[in-house]
């Protein structure tokens, strides 16, 4: 069991409150006595806890992390590296949901303020411009987002896609449609310029769809249009638009590979449980959470060290919805569906 406070008392010979004083202010404790505290305390391995700690370091003890969609399985995993690793420092973790909104995302970090010691701001939805005032207390760092003065930690989502159309490539694909993000995603315009440059080398056409919604009715509600478009593979911004899209194929009768192949982004747990098994671009979520508040913690303790980027590696991961090109007659839907 951990040393408290009554024990290092007693060891020292001393009171709890002195103890506490020898902490919190410690000008009012004799030196020899104070001295005598400390080295106890470190004997037993001691601890004062965070609201002690706040008093002498003046510190919260919290970090805040803001995510653009709470529901998206993707943020959980990025929350279980950034919690377990702010548990390892003692910091507490404050997590709010940006709803896709600059606007509510720019509240929020106001609310916070006073609250944290620092921010995680997990692809942010703000402008370049208000991101670039935030370089003040308390400190910020960007994960899937890159801006000058702020430490940022990435993955490289336009590596990600160029495996993914070098695969389809491979498979014979020619013509592929692109389900966008939202305008002001970062890692949409990373996935895009990767996407359009690895076509461009593979003589390969994309056709680009949307924005669409980055949720599971995303994909739902662009499938009529990607089978419209003519396209024999679909890569679309997100699991969660992937899904939505195999769930609508499905409605429509058209068989996956078969006559239309579908490629996600993230490799969330939901991708491996569908029927076919998601062919995706996997990113270390969980590596990206740790890292992020690693780098957060050490702009806590070095506040005046220039700003550190760190990029992650993405990894396609092929299961069963990608397939050789459907020949033949083009898709087009009829009353009945798809043929």
């Amino acid at each position: 069991m951990a040393a408290g406070i009554y024990d290092v008392a007693r060891r020292a010979g001393v009171s709890v409150a002195t103890v506490s004083r020898s902490y919190t202010v410690p000008e009012a404790v004799r030196e020899a006595t104070r001295e005598r505290v400390l080295r106890t305390a470190a004997e037993l391995g001691y601890q004062p806890n965070r609201a002690a700690r706040g008093l002498i370091t003046g510190r919260t003890g919290n970090v805040g992390v803001i995510v653009p969609d709470l529901a998206n399985p993707y943020f959980q995993g990025v929350l279980k590296g950034a919690q377990a690793q702010a548990r390892e420092a003692d910091y507490a973790v404050f997590v709010a949901d940006g709803q896709e909104s600059a606007a509510e995302e720019e509240a929020l970090i106001g609310a916070m303020t006073k609250q944290v010691d620092g921010i995680l701001l997990c692809s942010s939805r703000l402008e370049p411009s208000a991101l670039a005032g935030l370089e003040s207390a308390p400190a910020v760092v960007l994960l899937n987002r890159r801006i000058d003065g702020l430490s940022t930690v990435t993955v490289d989502s336009g590596d990600g896609m160029r495996q993914a159309m070098a695969h389809l490539a491979e498979l014979g694909h020619r013509r592929c449609a692109f389900l966008a993000g939202p305008r002001r995603s970062w890692s949409n315009q990373q996935r895009l310029r990767g996407l359009r440059a690895a076509a461009k080398a593979a003589h390969a056409e994309i056709v680009t769809i949307g924005p669409v919604a980055p949720q599971f009715e995303g994909g739902v509600n662009a499938a009529e249009q990607v089978l419209a478009s003519d396209v024999t593979a679909v890569l679309a911004y997100n699991d969660l638009v992937a899904a939505g899209m195999l769930s609508r194929l499905a409605q429509l009768g058209v068989e996956v590979p078969a006559q239309l192949s579908v490629l996600g982004f993230d490799d969330i747990p939901l991708a491996a449980m569908l029927t076919p098994a998601l062919t995706t671009v996997s990113a270390p979520t969980v590596q990206a959470g740790a890292a992020a508040v690693d780098a957060l913690l050490s702009r806590l303790e070095q506040p005046d060290a220039p700003p550190t980027a760190q990029q992650l590696a993405a990894t396609l991961v092929v299961r069963e919805t990608t397939g050789l090109p459907r020949a033949g007659h083009s898709l087009h839907l009829t009353n009945q569906g798809a043929v």
